[in-house]
């Protein structure tokens, strides 16, 4: 089963966004992006539901609770 930061990489590289372009959508730093996709840090509640807006899914697809 693929894990949260494997999620959010593959939703922003489907949609063509650079980690600088995502963490700017979602008001956090570069590295913060770098660090979500590697699984080195956890988000907020509030940025998943930002990155679930940004990436057009829901944090239930982030998070593995649907496919």
């Amino acid at each position: 089963m693929k894990e949260l930061g494997e999620r959010i990489k593959e939703l922003r590289t489907e949609r063509g966004l650079s980690q600088k372009e995502l963490a700017d959508k979602i008001g956090v730093a570069t590295n913060t992006v770098s660090q979500y996709e590697s699984g080195k840090s956890k988000t907020s509640i509030d940025v998943l539901v930002n990155l679930a807006t940004e990436l057009d899914t829901t944090t239930d697809f982030l998070l593995g609770l649907e496919h």
